[in-house]
């Protein structure tokens, strides 16, 4: 259980595959966290369905508004457009090496480790992603799997990492089971 946690989810106002920002957030609430959908800007972000528009989800604050500090752990969820716009935002790839800095727990999800590699938070890490990140990772530094979920302790925060929505289930509970540690 994770009750009393408050995880942080940061999203590009648009470009985050829905799947991988509803399942995570679903095991958060189901283990007793509260999930927080962090943006770079306010009011509601578009979710896909890969290339196709899906719904919509109110946005909770904005990355400038929120700091690491305020939260237990990070979920960055995937798509190709998402962590590709939030990669150039420099108070995004800020919060994100925040929480690294802080040693708090951080998931990313099939394309998410763009956002990571931004935040030079990969170097000497051992990870997972959608395998065309496989090169990207690796010149950053990282050491690249083909695994279902990959727990990298190597460094100063745990970080969970998944290859596409089909490893949700396994990404999911291992992520909980780690920020219930």
């Amino acid at each position: 259980m994770i009750q009393g946690k408050i995880v942080a989810f940061l999203v590009a106002p648009e470009g985050v595959e829905q799947i991988e920002l509803t399942e995570p957030w679903r095991a958060v609430e189901s283990a007793g966290g509260t999930p927080r959908l962090v943006c770079t800007e306010p009011g509601r972000v578009q979710a896909f369905y890969h290339l196709n528009k899906a719904d919509t989800f109110p946005v909770d604050a904005t990355v400038d508004e929120v700091s690491a500090a305020d939260f237990d752990a990070l979920v960055l969820p995937g798509g190709v457009a998402n962590p590709d716009l939030l990669r150039t935002v420099s108070e995004a790839v800020a919060f994100v090496s925040d929480f690294h800095d802080l040693g708090k727990p951080v998931a990313a999800i099939c394309h998410a480790p763009w956002t990571l590699i931004e935040a030079d938070t990969v170097r000497g890490r051992t990870l997972t992603s959608w395998p065309s990140l496989r090169t990207d990772l690796r010149n950053a530094g990282a050491t690249w799997v083909d695994k279902e979920v990959m727990v990298c302790t190597n460094g100063p925060n745990t970080l969970v990492t998944s290859r596409k929505p089909d490893d949700l289930k396994a990404f999911c509970e291992t992520f909980v089971e780690v920020l219930g540690d």
